[in-house]
């Protein structure tokens, strides 16, 4: 079989039009945690565990979910590992604070308890920055409201962390 050159022509016009299609996709830009921005977050919520005498694991994941940085202060039971992972990714996951499903529980919507990864203790918060999240707190060890006010602390100081940046 052969190709005439108006064939040839053609099918290099139509890669030439693929390509021109594919090289003017660009990549997303976009804000990521780093390391050090994690552990001062976590110092922050360590910071308030510490004015009360409470006992923590303070847990800050990325965007993806996956686990950054974990602090396991002194005493802390070990219980509450797993629950300030749970609680960091759920709150990535459905972008909000896992007070709002523990308020959902309590006022009676239980079927929140059977929603995957959803976490209904308080103590998990996103970190975001212009709007998009780009990580979350996972705070363990206290009552919920304590874990709330601990991680609180670390998502008021976020701001001024990542603004000195």
């Amino acid at each position: 079989m052969r190709i005439g050159t108006k064939g040839v022509l053609g099918f290099f016009v139509g890669v030439a039009l693929v390509a021109g299609s594919v090289s003017s996709a660009q990549l997303a830009v976009k804000k990521a945690l780093t390391l050090d921005i994690a552990k001062q977050v976590a110092a922050a919520s360590e910071k308030e565990a510490a004015s009360h005498q409470w006992h923590a694991f303070v847990v800050i994941v990325d965007d993806g979910g996956n686990l950054m940085y974990l602090e396991r202060m002194d005493e802390a039971q070990l219980g509450s590992l797993d629950v300030s992972i749970a609680k960091a990714r759920s709150a990535l996951l459905f972008k909000r604070p896992t007070k709002m499903f523990e308020e959902a529980v309590h006022n009676g919507y239980t079927p929140v308890l059977k929603v995957p990864n959803a976490m209904p203790i308080e103590g998990g918060i996103p970190l975001v920055v212009d709007g998009k999240i780009i990580g979350a707190i996972g705070v363990s060890g206290g009552t919920p409201q304590q874990d709330g006010q601990m991680a609180q602390a670390g998502v008021d100081a976020f701001p001024g962390i990542v603004q000195g940046r």
